[in-house]
């Protein structure tokens, strides 16, 4: 085990393996003197139940790191494992399966069915693993009950504010009971006061459901939340 597992380890009580282990990953974007390096040689762990803020200016390779740990792109080079799968080796089932059983993920855009109402969007990945109607239903109720919405659970989006949209989106993301929650600036469309109650509500589903989850972003308050902070520069983690 790392310096940097026990130390995350320290912080939430837990001495298992890694939930994410990235080894040395690079990623390139374009070839000659057009070539972005997205990122160089980057190391970390993360621990089980552990809430990683991750921190850098636009184009710094925060995106680019989420993607690659959630599987949406591959490293040129280095390994990313989570929940002891090697992400960076697995074909196109594998990375199917481990984004429907093991991550999931909330981005700026809240991504939701317009004609569906919040119950139902946030009961799409039941729907694609076949949960049945009952189990279904009663998981949606209590994800809506778990970000304050299930009064809203009739309502389609167009009928939401903002932060309820992302909340709505949380929930559905939660659905399938992930073991890795990955957020991509979750706050970015939102004003500060629901941004900050956004915020809140990713520590505390974190905690509730006994996830691991990184999250980008710029909000200081989310960096409080959080157990730990990494901060990326021009692709490379660096002190803060």
């Amino acid at each position: 085990m790392t310096a940097t597992t026990d130390a995350a380890a320290a912080r939430t009580g837990s001495t298992a393996e890694p939930m994410v282990r990235v080894e040395h990953v690079d990623r390139t974007y374009g070839t000659g003197t057009a070539a972005v390096h997205a990122l160089r040689d980057v190391s970390f762990d993360i621990a089980p139940g552990e809430l990683v803020a991750l921190v850098g200016r636009s184009g710094s390779g925060k995106t680019t790191l989420l993607n690659t740990i959630g599987g949406l792109d591959r490293p040129d080079g280095g390994r990313v494992v989570v929940g002891g799968r090697e992400v960076s080796s697995l074909d196109e089932r594998g990375l199917v399966a481990l984004r429907r059983d093991v991550v999931s993920f909330v981005f700026q855009t809240f991504g939701l069915v317009p004609v569906l109402t919040a119950a139902e969007n946030v009961g799409v990945p039941l729907r694609m693993r076949r949960t049945p109607v009952a189990e279904r239903e009663a998981r949606v109720r209590l994800l809506l009950d778990l970000v304050g919405l299930g009064d809203h659970a009739l309502q389609r989006p167009g009928q939401l504010s903002g932060g309820q949209q992302q909340r709505v989106a949380i929930a559905r993301s939660l659905a399938n009971s992930p073991r890795l929650l990955i957020a991509d600036e979750p706050t970015g469309q939102l004003d500060s006061e629901t941004g900050r109650q956004v915020m809140a509500l990713i520590r505390a589903v974190v905690e509730a459901e006994g996830m691991t989850a990184i999250v980008s972003t710029h909000d200081p308050v989310m960096v409080a939340l959080a157990d730990r902070t990494l901060h990326i520069a021009d692709g490379r983690l660096v002190d803060g």
